[in-house]
């Protein structure tokens, strides 16, 4: 496979050099595979459907081809995946996408997992370290930085915002060790991702260190997330004649989106035969994307602090990759839109713990309040235009997806993706529904441990001394 950059369509690397430079450090422009190859139509089909495990060998061939043998892929999943996806039915016409089931509790497990040893892989006889650096609005670093803990000729870096993630998702970073270390930055997430960015760009830097990223800004972090799409999309397909009844359903899938790399993982296993007709992007209130569906005016901004605060991003890198797949007018026919505020978020913690039981985290109460509305009468206002559509207040936004008419027709069911365990918010769980969330042991060990997080200032001379002088 070809991979080629958002800001060169002339570029043409290799896989390999697309994951080890991690993004263009002449553009700064990210990698795309020239082609999302079709997965078979019996392999799709199949009843019952492929294992998680069958999905992603499937799904990743085509993207390593003639640079991972077969047999080295098969080794790579299974090591990578001693866990899955689980889809939990709440109601008739919704389903759970739990991502938390990992080693760190959170979806980019799946991501940082398969990244780690395709790095190793192609790592594997060079005399200097890789150097992984990585920027984290919450869970992205722990996931990273247990997928690299300790492997050889790798060492990863990762940058925090001071005070601005959750207890629990703060010692999960700042206890690493050895080859993994972490710097809380005194500033936003913005702030991180602006230095990881300017680091890859900076000449000097690159000609002393070999630099790689572990964000959703490289695709070995993006292609596998779209395993679990494809998986549970196939699942729900063959659950819902039981489950609902409904003949020739719409699969809609509501994403909790900070960085937009999730929902582009979504878009590639959709682009690769996945049955889903459509997306949500459900934003706090960072809804940089949602306004830009809705007036056509992408407008990066400075990130504000929120209860979900894996998605405090006001400029999402991979809305760099969507604006290259799609034209604004096939986004707008994808997706719907939404975002809420702090106040919403909790509802929709409680409403959805009131109407089906299930207790969910910050991210996925984001989701469900977008599904929740849109299933309840909020798409057929918005189709009526009867909808609020000021974009500086929290709801749908005003577009209308090509997949509407579903809705109200009601043939469409729910995808919610759940990015992270509710134990990781346990205290604003608690606080809304009067219960805490139960600890999984990998958390509740990582509390006892010591904290190394060192402190760093958000402007680049800084971190860039600190770099030369400790990589």
């Amino acid at each position: 496979m070809v991979y080629t950059d958002t800001r060169d369509k002339s570029a043409q690397v290799s896989f390999k050099q697309a994951v080890v430079d991690g993004m263009s450090a002449k553009t700064g422009g990210l990698y795309v595979p020239v082609e999302f190859p079709r997965l078979d139509g019996a392999f799709i089909s199949r009843s019952p459907e492929p294992s998680f495990r069958e999905v992603a060998y499937e799904m990743a061939k085509p993207y390593v081809e003639g640079e991972i043998s077969d047999s080295d892929l098969q080794s790579i999943i299974q090591d990578a995946y001693p866990f899955t996806a689980q889809v939990v039915p709440i109601d008739k016409i919704t389903y759970v996408l739990e991502l938390f089931h990992g080693p760190t509790c959170a979806f980019k497990d799946f991501g940082a997992r398969f990244m780690a040893r395709v790095m190793a892989y192609f790592n594997r006889g060079e005399n200097d370290n890789l150097h992984i650096l990585v920027a984290t609005s919450g869970d992205t670093g722990s996931a990273v930085g247990s997928a690299f803990h300790n492997v050889p000729g790798i060492d990863v870096t990762i940058l925090y915002p001071d005070g601005k993630i959750s207890p629990l998702q703060e010692k999960q970073l700042s206890t690493f060790d050895g080859n993994v270390r972490a710097l809380k930055v005194n500033g936003t997430f913005d702030d991180c991702q602006r230095l990881v960015k300017t680091a890859f760009t900076d000449a000097d830097l690159r000609k002393r260190f070999r630099l790689s990223s572990a964000n959703s800004i490289n695709i070995s972090r993006l292609l596998p997330q779209s395993f679990y799409y494809m998986y549970s999309s196939l699942v729900v397909r063959n659950r819902i004649p039981h489950d609902s009844k409904i003949e020739n359903p719409a699969i809609i899938v509501t994403v909790p989106s900070g960085n937009f790399g999730n929902l582009t993982s979504g878009l590639i296993a959709r682009e690769m035969g996945a049955p889903i007709a459509g997306f949500v992007a459900a934003t706090n209130a960072n809804h940089t994307v949602p306004d830009w569906i809705s007036t056509g005016r992408y407008e990066a901004r400075a990130s504000v602090e929120t209860l979900s605060n894996a998605m405090d991003v006001g400029a999402p890198s991979n809305y760099e990759r969507i604006a290259y797949m799609y034209s604004l007018d096939q986004v707008r026919s994808l997706f719907a839109s939404y975002w809420t505020d702090d106040e919403g978020t909790k509802k929709g913690i409680e409403k959805c713990h009131e109407k089906t039981g299930y207790i969910i985290d910050p991210h996925g109460a984001v989701a469900w309040s977008a599904w929740d509305e849109i299933r309840n009468g909020g798409m057929d206002r918005l189709m009526a235009g009867n909808a609020e559509t000021d974009t500086s207040k929290p709801g749908l936004s005003a577009n209308i997806p090509g997949w509407a008419e579903t809705i109200a027709e009601k043939r469409a069911v729910g995808i919610i993706l759940e990015t992270a365990h509710p134990a990781k918010f346990g205290a604003t769980v608690t606080d809304v529904i009067g219960r805490e969330p139960s600890m999984p042991d990998r958390l509740e060990r990582v509390l006892s441990l010591p904290d190394r997080a060192i402190p760093m200032e958000k402007d680049y001379e800084s971190f860039k001394e600190w770099l030369t002088g400790n990589l």
